[in-house]
């Protein structure tokens, strides 16, 4: 925050030394120029432009807009209108201004056209504030977000389009203050598939987040920052140090199943809050992998029919001829016999893959990802001769599953309990539960820490407790076996979470080579304009949408014939 007052007053400093003379030239005295804030209030007066340019000169990532847009529109206040002008006004970053403040002889235009005298002016003029309103809205109260993955399928589908809300608990302000406006991390370069980093590294804000007007409650679905942000999945996420800004961190989506000052536990799949398994909304449906074992052989129409999406065909390949591209399709391999490897895959081989691997399918078995409902009911077929639901017992020690300690021998079936870090609060730090919290008190929290066989110091000194300075949460996706979440990088910190999805707006599937369709008919038109948190069957408000456009389309022609 010091270097932050510093860099506020060199900024100052700077506007003082090439302006005071202006000032003076558009009737105001030296002594304006001197007070911060007020300065800038003066100067919309000089420009002819509203009192409230000035807040938008300290909101981060808005005010990059605005300082160039303060540069021309003083310049045009003082007779320089040509686009050469202007240009050379924000190539110099403003210090075109000195130039006129100390050499040029200019005077004050004080009736001048606020309206730019040229077309190319006129366009700039319209898409920069286009830009800023855009940006303003993005950051601040509401973005758009694309469901990528599976982890909460039922609920959110891969392809809805939603609006996540900044505001129900509290924008933040950016961490990165110079970026490119409504960019994430990265910007493509035209032509050459190539990305460049949209923003500087070098310098960062403090934190800081508005007041919001709703607590995470449990069992929302949240938009987040993910903490490890390394594209490791279901990989060992233990000791990795992040180089990104907080807020250029990969957007991820989850349901908040814990919150802070909860004690959570997972048994065979099923979480436990505070001992009592949790009761998740109506919408949600929470699907697991199950082994099916039939008669006969369950087809890719009839799965598809019964809403079942995520399956896996079993095939036997003779060991010689399992190279590194079945490996790469496979998501399990399992040896039978010396010369015999049973596979496992969703990728769909055609006749030539059969022939030339000298693949067999297993008609008879197949992996299904279901929920409650429909485990009972495909066991209940009378064409199924066996269902097993997959569970990973607790047995061996699994180096990906947090917290990452042999100590903890959990899956992500059979998990905890842990406990879920409250702000203010004091826990105890000893070797039994400095893994859960280590990476806590160093990255999300910035402590220097220190383990020295069962020591443990803190910036220096020895500490048997530690009071935890934010709120913490427990994401998973409800697609239980195929979610990268918490079980897998532990918690989430308050100042990570970005927002609340709201609103749904557009839906479509992705294209199904087990059951391809055409564009039109991929949308999910029963999903378009549905709320996101809201119980029972999903309502579409697209016609309410459409009736409004219309009554805002009849206002508009019936005023246009009055005026006429």
């Amino acid at each position: 925050m010091t270097n932050w007052i510093i860099f506020f007053f060199i900024i100052q400093a700077i506007h003082f030394l090439g302006t005071w003379k202006l000032y003076q030239k558009a009737g105001r005295e030296v002594w304006e120029v001197a007070i911060p804030i007020y300065n800038a209030y003066v100067l919309t007066k000089i420009i002819n432009r509203p009192w409230w340019w000035v807040i938008l000169l300290f909101i981060p990532i808005v005010n990059l807009m605005m300082f160039p847009a303060f540069w021309v529109e003083t310049v045009r206040s003082y007779g320089k209108e040509k686009t050469s002008q202007l240009f050379v006004t924000v190539f110099t970053l403003g210090f075109y201004i000195y130039y006129l403040n100390y050499i040029e002889d200019v005077s004050y235009q004080k009736e001048r056209q606020l309206k730019p005298f040229t077309k190319t002016g006129e366009w700039v003029t319209s898409i920069v504030f286009a830009i800023i309103a855009a940006t303003l809205v993005h950051t601040y109260f509401m973005r758009p977000y694309t469901i990528p993955t599976s982890s909460l399928e039922k609920s959110l589908l891969v392809g809805d389009y939603l609006f996540v809300s900044k505001f129900h608990y509290g924008a933040r302000t950016p961490k990165t203050p110079i970026a490119l406006p409504m960019v994430h991390d990265t910007m493509p370069i035209p032509f050459t598939g190539k990305r460049f980093r949209s923003y500087v590294n070098s310098i960062s804000a403090p934190n800081f987040r508005f007041p919001g007007f709703q607590k995470i409650k449990r069992n929302d679905i949240v938009v987040f920052n993910w903490p490890t942000d390394t594209v490791r999945f279901f990989r060992d996420n233990s000791g990795i140090h992040v180089n990104k800004p907080l807020d250029k961190k990969s957007n991820y989506v989850k349901r908040c199943v814990g919150i802070p000052g909860d004690s959570l536990e997972i048994k065979d799949g099923y979480i436990f809050i505070n001992g009592e398994q949790t009761v998740l909304p109506d919408r949600a449906k929470t699907q697991y992998h199950s082994i099916v074992y039939s008669k006969k052989y369950y087809s890719d129409k009839i799965l598809i029919k019964n809403d079942i999406k995520e399956y896996y065909r079993f095939y036997s390949i003779p060991r010689n001829n399992f190279d590194s591209k079945i490996q790469n399709i496979s998501r399990d391999a399992v040896l039978l016999d010396n010369n015999t490897i049973e596979i496992e895959t969703n990728f769909v081989f055609n006749q030539n893959h059969l022939r030339n691997y000298n693949l067999k399918e297993n008609k008879y078995k197949v992996k299904l990802n279901l929920t409650d409902n429909l485990f009972r009911k495909i066991g209940k077929a009378k064409s199924t001769d066996s269902i097993i639901k997959m569970n990973d017992t607790i047995g061996k020690y699994n180096h990906r599953i947090f917290p990452h300690n042999k100590q903890y021998v959990w899956t992500k079936d059979n998990f905890g309990p842990l406990y879920i870090p409250k702000k203010g609060e004091t826990l105890a730090i000893n070797s039994k539960s400095i893994p859960f919290y280590q990476r806590i008190i160093e990255e999300y929290e910035g402590n220097n820490l220190t383990i020295d066989g069962d020591k443990i110091y803190i910036n220096g000194e020895l500490a048997e407790t530690y009071t935890f300075q934010q709120d913490y949460y427990w994401m998973m996706g409800d697609n239980r076996h195929n979610s990268e979440d918490a079980r897998y990088w532990g918690y989430v910190p308050f100042d990570h979470v970005v927002g609340k999805p709201v609103f749904l707006w557009f839906s479509i599937e992705q294209q199904d080579p087990r059951n391809p369709k055409s564009w039109f008919k991929r949308i999910r038109k029963e999903r378009l304009f549905t709320t996101v948190h809201a119980s029972g069957k999903p309502v579409s408000y697209l016609p309410h949408f459409l009736g409004f456009l219309i009554l805002l389309w009849g206002y508009s022609f019936y005023k246009k014939k009055r005026k006429a």
